[in-house]
């Protein structure tokens, strides 16, 4: 048993059902992308995601110090090495200490992880090669950060060079896993520009991530993303992002963010246009999250320092909706370009 909760194996089938409704409550975004999925996709990448989180809760968790947080990243890679005889027992044995009292989403899932390496071990043997190495490197290159870091207390980004590769880890990776799940249904020419592509996708979305949740990440996580070249520039300490007499600084260093950004949207649109829409993929799928990036990017960059005021800039959930109702069904490919076009400059709602 960890921390509470029984881990006795359960038929293939249920532990795929009870991922499901794990990513639920874990991501509403990612949820939704789930959501528009079909099967046997939607299972897989459901899977694929929810073994990337319990490397990326574990990462964020600021209650672990850092060298046992790199420990226990690395013990969650032998696990998913083939070859390594570490099984899925000896990290829930680890990290089973650290485990909070009361289990939010996020903590749920580290803490049956069994269940989710059971339903991964449960997809077909493609679907694994597929999954298998990008979480293992999403994984190795989090405990290289943490480690990076580890007198600071959290991550302290000095460079857009660092900051991009720190997104690669935490976000290319889940774009590899993606685009490999896809490219197998690709003919040889779109395959290809997939995976040209799959980085400027993950990296657009990741990105805008960093530019709106920066005093989130702080506060929460003690991590600062911006870059400290870009702060020290702006007059700001990395250690004041979160204070919002600063907001007119960090709001600038927003800006640089989201500017680079929207450097990667061409790119991610050249991707979404080439991938398949067989074996339960959907356009929409992925349609969503890109549109709602190209909306924040839009709202970031009307009210860049209210990431730090409030901490809450992103699209009406009227918006949300809208998008959703637009791409949905018999939503023409073609139709992109315009779509993205209106978004940025005005909300959908």
């Amino acid at each position: 048993m960890v921390g509470g909760h029984p881990q006795s194996p359960q038929p293939a089938t249920d532990e795929r059902a009870w991922c499901h409704d794990a990513v639920q409550d874990v991501s509403r975004t990612f949820a939704l992308t789930i959501d528009a999925l079909e099967e046997p996709m939607a299972t897989r990448i459901c899977v694929g995601y929810l073994l990337c989180r319990v490397a990326d809760t574990v990462e964020d968790a600021t209650s672990i110090p850092p060298a046992e947080q790199a420990a226990l990243l690395r013990t969650y890679d032998r696990v998913l090495d083939p070859g390594d005889e570490t099984g899925i027992a000896a990290f829930q044995e680890d990290v089973e200490p650290h485990l909070p009292a009361e289990l939010d989403a996020d903590w749920t899932v580290v803490a049956e992880a069994s269940r989710v390496l059971r339903a991964f071990e449960s997809l077909d043997a493609d679907a694994q090669a597929a999954i298998r190495p990008t979480v293992r490197e999403m994984t190795t290159g989090m405990a290289s950060f943490v480690e990076r870091y580890a007198e600071d207390g959290g991550l302290r980004i000095q460079s857009v060079e660092e900051l991009e590769e720190y997104c690669w880890y935490v976000a290319g990776t889940v774009g590899e896993l993606v685009t490999e799940l896809l490219a197998a249904d690709a003919a040889r020419e779109e395959a290809a520009t997939m995976r040209e592509h799959a980085r400027s996708f993950a990296l657009l979305l990741q990105l805008v991530n960093v530019a709106k949740d920066v005093r989130p990440d702080y506060h929460e996580e003690n991590n600062v993303y911006l870059p400290a070249s870009w702060l020290d520039e702006a007059g700001v300490d990395p250690d004041a992002v979160a204070d919002p007499s600063n907001a007119d600084g960090v709001g600038s260093v927003v800006e640089r963010v989201v500017d680079r950004a929207r450097g990667y949207a061409d790119g991610a649109q050249r991707w979404l246009e080439a991938m398949p829409t067989t074996s339960g993929n959907t356009l929409a799928a992925w349609t969503v999250p890109y549109l709602l990036a190209v909306g924040t990017m839009r709202e970031l960059r009307s009210r860049p320092g209210d990431v730090v005021v409030d901490g809450d800039v992103k699209v009406s959930r009227d918006e949300v909706h809208a998008v959703l109702a637009r791409v949905t069904d018999d939503f023409d490919r073609a139709a992109l370009d315009r779509l993205r076009e209106r978004i940025a400059s005005q909300s959908l709602a």
